[in-house]
């Protein structure tokens, strides 16, 4: 059953459509978040490594140009309709909390929060939408998610990559590990993440004041 796999797998890779498919993911999870785009881009970073196909430049290029061009579909929803879109956010729910924080860290450190949030999924959507939403400058935006999007795609496939190399007769197994990689990673993130609002809470508190 895994041979079917890897041979159907290994076989849609080495065509031009596996390229087509890859930019319309990657832009489709800049507005959409449940699309898995760092799931493709890192399987195929891993028979990239493990076969050769598709080729690592172009996976990388493509997958790039896919997120930029997502993010910037997402700030025009933003710029258009982003008020509206907050308004039906039920206050108090995680998502609501999360376009709340996004919007803290934007009005604090700028166009830096972007390449951060390309990193944490649906984190990037709601910095995308809040910068439209906010009028954050289209020309401040393009720089700041050139750069997101080009070292995303470079992050992603090279964690495939790794995968496919470490495991080169055993693609399923590069892709579990190029998953975990980045699993791992953003755990690690965000329990750092963690400890520092425990630590400002702590700060912060009365007690720690008194």
């Amino acid at each position: 059953m895994n041979d079917a796999i890897i041979q159907a797998v290994e076989g849609f890779v080495s065509t031009p459509w596996v390229y087509v498919v890859l930019f319309a993911i990657a832009a489709l999870d800049g507005f959409f978040p449940v699309v898995p785009s760092e799931t493709l881009v890192i399987t195929l970073g891993v028979f990239a490594a493990s076969t050769g196909e598709p080729q690592l430049p172009l996976v990388v290029l493509v997958a790039a140009l896919g997120a930029f061009t997502g993010d910037h579909l997402s700030y025009a929803i933003g710029r258009r309709s982003g008020s509206r879109i907050f308004a039906r956010l039920k206050p108090g729910s995680r998502t609501r909390r999360a376009y709340d924080r996004v919007g803290a860290l934007l009005a604090e450190r700028g166009g830096l929060v972007l390449i951060v949030a390309r990193y944490i999924p649906g984190g990037r959507t709601a910095a995308t939408l809040i910068t439209g939403a906010t009028g954050f400058p289209l020309r401040s935006f393009t720089r700041y998610d050139a750069i997101a999007a080009s070292t995303w795609a470079v992050y992603s496939a090279g964690l495939g990559y790794l995968g496919g190399a470490a495991f080169e007769h055993e693609p399923l197994l590069g892709v579990a590990l190029g998953l975990g990689l980045a699993f791992s990673i953003t755990l690690l993130h965000e329990g750092v993440r963690f400890v520092r609002r425990r630590r400002a809470a702590v700060r912060t508190s009365p007690l720690a004041a008194g």
